[in-house]
C-alpha cells in the first residue's frame, strides 16, 4: 500500500502545486485556445499573459499583450468584450469547476514594462560595446609587449 502511494504522487504532480496556479493556467490555456478558433483581425496579434482567478471563482482576469502595444489595446478590449460569453462557455465545458468565473481582461503592464527596460538597455549597449572593443585593445597591447619580452630573452 506505500508503494501505491509514493507511485501516486511520482505521476500525481498536481498536489505539489497549488490549485489556483494549476486552475489559472488551466484557464489561460482554454481562453488561448478558444481565441485561436475566433476569426477576428483584433485579436490576431493578441497575446494571454495570465489569467488570474478569484479563490471564490467568482471573476478570473485574463493578462493579455498585443502586439500594437498600447495603440492595440482599446480593439482588443472591445473584441474581447464581444466574446467574453463565448470564453466562458469554453471555460465551462472544458474546466471541471464547480463554477464558471465571469471574466475581466486587463493589458499586462510587466511585459510593457519588460519592453521599455530593453529599449533603455539597447540605448545604452553602445557604450558598452565601445568599452569592451577599447578594454580588447588594451588586452591585445599588452599581449603584444609579453611577446616581445619572450622574444628578446630567446
Amino acid at each position: 500500500m506505500a508503494t501505491r502511494r509514493s507511485s501516486r504522487r511520482s505521476h500525481g504532480t498536481a498536489r505539489d502545486y497549488p490549485r489556483t496556479a494549476r486552475l489559472n493556467e488551466l484557464l489561460r490555456e482554454i481562453v488561448a485556445e478558444e481565441l485561436e478558433r475566433i476569426d477576428d483581425d483584433r485579436l490576431a496579434l493578441l497575446t494571454v499573459i495570465s489569467v488570474d482567478v478569484d479563490s471564490d471563482l467568482g471573476r478570473a482576469r485574463v493578462y493579455y499583450d498585443c502586439l500594437d502595444g498600447e495603440a492595440g489595446d482599446e480593439e482588443a478590449l472591445e473584441a474581447l468584450g464581444e466574446v467574453r460569453i463565448r470564453l466562458q462557455s469554453a471555460i465551462a465545458r472544458q474546466a471541471r469547476i464547480k463554477r464558471t468565473p465571469e471574466l475581466l481582461f486587463a493589458p499586462d503592464l510587466s511585459v510593457r514594462s519588460g519592453e521599455r527596460i530593453d529599449a533603455i538597455l539597447r540605448d545604452v549597449a553602445p557604450a558598452d560595446d565601445e568599452l569592451a572593443v577599447d578594454e580588447h585593445a588594451v588586452d591585445e597591447g599588452a599581449h603584444d609587449e609579453g611577446d616581445a619580452g619572450e622574444g628578446d630573452g630567446g
